[in-house]
């Protein structure tokens, strides 16, 4: 029989999502999963991440899923609004995860597709994400279902002694207003500067 795979969108949280919480953040990170954690928390630093997130939720900034598995939260993760007006209509996805004992049900997918049409539903126009660059298996996940590299820092994520790159990845949702113009890097508009390129020969001239 196939587990019950149930989606749920908390924005209060009681002592039993707290400890499921913390359950699934500790087991992620004790297996060296990219998760935000040096080493494994306790509630001390979950209870607070989560009433955080929670507050955002609240306030329209961000959404929280979870996904439970025959009643038992397995897996999580998150999108944020992005703080500065300019960046209004963006958002980042973090924090997805799942319980090792709950690998292989397609989990991890269910998570982002979720959170991939909450925020489109909200109004936002790019998602963003990073990952460590040895997680080959979330980057490709992410890239089924549309998002693509657009940077990549070299050996900024630090685990112990060891470096590892950050993937930085984007997905377009397909929801602007028609009316607004791409403007992409063209010269013009708001902000706008010259090149600083000097002339030929220009060097020297005046004196």
């Amino acid at each position: 029989m196939s587990p019950r795979i149930d989606l749920t969108w908390p924005s209060m949280a009681d002592d039993v999502l707290r400890e499921e919480v913390h359950r699934v953040v500790h087991a992620v990170v004790e297996l060296g999963g990219a998760v935000g954690f040096l080493r494994p928390p306790g509630r001390d630093e979950t209870d607070p991440f989560l009433d955080g997130v929670l507050a955002d939720v609240r306030h329209g900034r961000a959404a929280l899923v979870v996904a439970r598995v025959d009643g038992v939260a397995q897996a999580m993760g998150l999108w944020k609004r992005a703080s500065a007006q300019v960046f209004a209509h963006s958002a980042e996805i973090g924090k997805v995860m799942a319980h090792p004992s709950a690998r292989g049900l397609g989990l991890g997918r269910r998570v982002v597709e979720a959170l991939i049409a909450g925020a489109r539903a909200a109004g936002m126009e790019t998602l963003t994400l990073s990952a460590r660059g040895n997680n080959h298996g979330a980057i490709e996940l992410y890239e089924e279902l549309g998002f693509r590299v657009w940077g990549r820092l070299p050996n900024v994520v630090e685990v112990g002694l060891e470096r590892f790159d950050q993937v930085r990845m984007y997905l377009d949702l397909g929801t602007r207003d028609p009316r607004v113009v791409l403007r992409g890097s063209a010269p013009g508009g708001a902000g706008s500067s010259p090149r600083r390129r000097l002339r030929a020969g220009s060097q020297g001239e005046g004196r």
